[in-house]
């Protein structure tokens, strides 16, 4: 730092001092204007404008704490606001706890993996065939009433689904006709 910068340094902190000190010593407060007064200025012009400032409240300048209080919070107060008033509501009967009903016995059975390829109308002896597929490369035929790889039946056949079930006859299931 050279020494021309630390002497405008010095002098910067002495205006801010007497500047301090000359608002301290005139009191530091701003004239307060009636309710309802109007603040006149000059514009360009040189005619006056006025700014109403009835919308100020300045009537509450005046007003002591309990009536400050009553008419609005104050954003200076420090402390934690009172607790509202606690209302007493007639005793209502609670209502019977609803309990949700668990799903009871085993589990459902898992969705049967064939998929549905084809219908191959044969002579009357045999009737409506159906054409599965594993989807690993396996192709099954049965009637209505036959069993497919000894684990499900075939229980009906239309041109567009086939109904099947585990052979046990749970996990019915209607597979529609994929054309794969």
């Amino acid at each position: 730092m050279s020494k021309s910068q630390r002497q405008l340094a010095v002098l910067a902190v002495l205006l801010i001092a007497l500047a301090g000190t000359l608002i301290v010593r005139s009191g530091g407060s701003a004239p307060v204007a009636e309710p309802g007064a109007v603040r006149a200025t000059r514009t360009d012009a040189g005619a006056p404008l006025a700014i109403p400032v009835s919308g100020l409240h300045l009537e509450l300048l005046g007003a002591k704490s309990d009536e400050l209080r009553a008419a609005s919070r104050n954003p200076f107060r420090f402390q934690a606001r009172p607790a509202p008033p606690v209302r007493v509501a007639a005793a209502m009967p609670r209502p019977d706890p609803v309990i949700a009903l668990a799903p009871t016995g085993p589990p459902p059975p898992p969705p049967i993996p064939l998929k549905f390829i084809g219908v191959l109308d044969a002579p009357s002896r045999l009737g409506r065939l159906a054409i599965l597929s594993d989807g690993r490369g396996g192709v099954f035929y049965g009637k209505e009433g036959d069993t497919i790889e000894g684990r499900y039946r075939v229980l009906k056949i239309s041109t567009e689904t086939a109904d099947l079930a585990y052979m046990d006859g749970r996990g019915r299931q209607t597979i529609r006709l994929s054309g794969q």
